[in-house]
């Protein structure tokens, strides 16, 4: 996609406010959590929502794609929530129109786009914040503080666990969902690169490891349950610059939900993250406790960080580039093997209809504890 917007154009607040104007691309699925967002800073007095942008027509000020609002009345930020194959252009055109940015994970579809994006920040010099929202966590930062006291011994790695259930409607809610490439555009809409994203990205955080130069090595081993192109279960093993492996062990064919995880190991003790409900258990010499932390918004903080130079953002286009590394091994690696029809029990019906994969629970859970692919250790879904 290509814009005429003049490079540079000014964004321009709200005139009746002076508030800076937010616009949502992409407003259905996921995109209506941050058009609810933006509605409550509105309701707070901190933005106001000025457009709402998607293919098909919404009650509100409404544009059928981003090049026409841009063109009509560009906005101080543009939040951008859409197939993960868009976000390169479309995050480019509201940058180099002088927008700052709220892009939604995964950054790109592909290494060399995440380059590309980096380029484009540093051309226009305006802001691009990633959508990984446990970078706004404060239980990130505080086992980062544990780590840093030594409580947990020297630290022998990071494991990360997804057990989740996805039904049939997940993969049929549109035509991209569970889709490695799209009329020869690469999608790349698996567990590791969507739905568990947030795993694999806050492992690789509290390893100490944000930027591409921070990965040396990436191994995956993907399968699938479900009639789809991409993963549904699937190991990470990652090698870090620090020397702190990282593994993660995710699925959408568990039989119940579980609560995702991350635990940090070390010579003494565990901190594990509750990412979703920002809780961390740690268990070491001093015994085991339970700490509950707040989160950082990262719409609010790119606000502030609009007006507050000094302020960093949380999750820059920069910071993702660890998690990019994870991606292009995905994006890369042979088609997902399938799982032996033997070891798949289908449930439910109609759009709640999911497969459960044999003992994945299990598997999972050795993934992240020994640092070791499906096939490495024996599973009976490996290739």
């Amino acid at each position: 996609m290509t814009t005429q917007v003049p490079r540079g154009a000014t964004p321009v607040s709200d005139p009746a406010t002076d508030l800076p104007t937010i616009a949502v691309v992409g407003v259905h699925g996921h995109g209506a959590t941050h058009v609810r967002k933006v509605a409550d800073l509105q309701e707070r007095g901190l933005a106001t929502l000025s457009a709402l942008v998607d293919p098909r027509p919404v009650d509100g000020p409404w544009y059928p794609d981003l090049d026409a609002l841009l063109l009509a009345d560009p906005p101080a930020v543009v939040v951008i929530a859409t197939p993960i194959h868009t976000h390169l252009p479309l995050a480019s055109a509201a940058l180099r129109a002088g927008c700052d940015v709220l892009l939604e994970k995964p950054t790109t579809a592909s290494l060399a786009e995440h380059t590309e994006l980096l380029a484009v920040v540093e051309e226009t010099g305006r802001l691009c914040q990633v959508g990984f929202q446990t970078f706004g966590s404060g239980a990130v930062d505080e086992v980062a503080r544990i780590v840093a006291t030594g409580e947990l011994g020297e630290i022998t790695g990071v494991g990360a666990v997804g057990t989740w259930v996805r039904g049939a409607g997940y993969f049929a809610r549109a035509r991209w969902a569970g889709r490695r490439t799209l009329d020869g555009v690469e999608v790349v809409d698996g567990v590791v690169t969507n739905p568990l994203a947030h795993a694999v990205a806050t492992a690789l955080l509290v390893a100490g490891a944000r930027t591409v130069d921070d990965v040396t090595d990436v191994r995956v081993d993907l399968h699938r349950a479900n009639p789809i192109e991409a993963d549904d279960t699937s190991a990470v093993i990652v090698e870090t610059r620090g020397g702190v492996r990282v593994s993660a062990g995710l699925t959408l064919c568990a039989p119940v939900r579980s609560p995702a995880r991350v635990t940090v190991r070390g010579t003494q003790g565990t901190a594990t993250l509750f990412y979703e409900t920002d809780e961390i258990e740690v268990t070491s010499p001093r015994g085991t406790r339970r700490i509950r932390c707040g989160r950082v918004d990262l719409l609010t903080q790119l606000l502030i960080a609009r007006t507050h130079p000094a302020v960093t953002l949380r999750c820059s286009v920069a910071d993702t580039g660890a998690f990019l590394r994870v991606l292009e091994a995905v994006r890369t690696a042979p088609d997902p093997a399938p799982v032996p029809e033997a070891l798949v029990e289908w449930r439910g019906e109609g759009d709640e209809r999911h497969p459960v994969v044999a003992n994945v629970e299990h598997w999972c859970a050795r993934v992240a504890d020994e640092g070791a692919t499906f096939t490495e250790l024996g599973a009976p879904f490996g290739a």
